[in-house]
């Protein structure tokens, strides 16, 4: 059986490609996507320092209601109607979000909820952490098995535990669209597929050296 070669092409004008050899002098071009360019497929980065807000409100919209918008487009609406000083200072707010949302017909407000509300209901959801001293705007796109996973628009798609994200999560507020309910999307399988949890345990062995040191009978031994 022929072995498969993977020969990394290293030009620039390949780069994001590499080529399966199958056998001496055939090959087929294989493109490649990096884990970070994975995380920001189903998350829009965010353009400026200061433009989480706009960021955030566009993946909500553009990934967890498929209703495409773009995130200059939110920001230059959001800038154009708020207070310009402040969202120089301080970024966008969640009423400068909530009025770009009722321009879209989507009714958005914040509530005291704790997350597992969100998994019961099948509810993204907007909420401002607190990472480093940073207060940053992500969407929280699932939650299962006590993890979060989050669409940050700094980092991209993400997961972590629920202690790490009640630790970052301050003030508990959830905000949320509430009608248009069932064009919402949550927990997608295609989300978690770029933010596994690591596999810390499945490497080891649970049993100990007993298989290793126990000496081995045959049959009819006792």
């Amino acid at each position: 059986m022929l072995g498969l070669a993977l020969l990394m092409v290293a030009t620039a004008s390949h780069a994001g490609r590499a080529e399966v050899q199958t056998s001496p002098g055939t090959s087929y071009p294989l493109h490649l996507t990096s884990l970070k360019e994975a995380r920001f497929r189903n998350t829009i980065r965010q353009k400026y320092d200061f433009s989480c807000g706009s960021a955030a409100v566009a993946t909500l919209l553009t990934y967890q209601y498929a209703y495409p918008v773009d995130e200059q487009a939110a920001f230059d609406m959001m800038y154009e109607n708020g207070d310009r000083a402040k969202i120089g200072r301080e970024g966008f707010s969640l009423l400068d979000i909530k009025r770009f949302l009722a321009s879209r017909g989507f009714d958005a407000d914040g509530f005291a909820v704790p997350l597992q509300k969100l998994d019961d209901e099948g509810m993204p959801a907007i909420v401002l952490i607190d990472e480093r001293g940073y207060h940053h705007f992500v969407v929280v796109k699932g939650y299962r098995n006590g993890r979060v996973l989050i669409g940050d628009p700094a980092r991209g798609t993400r997961s972590m535990s629920q202690r790490r994200f009640d630790d970052l999560w301050k003030n508990r507020i959830v905000f949320v669209i509430h009608n248009q309910r069932d064009r919402a999307i949550f927990n997608s399988p295609r989300d978690w597929t770029v933010a596994p949890a690591a596999p810390l345990g499945e490497g080891i062995e649970r049993n100990g050296l007993a298989p290793i040191v126990m000496p081995k009978r045959g049959p009819g031994d006792i």
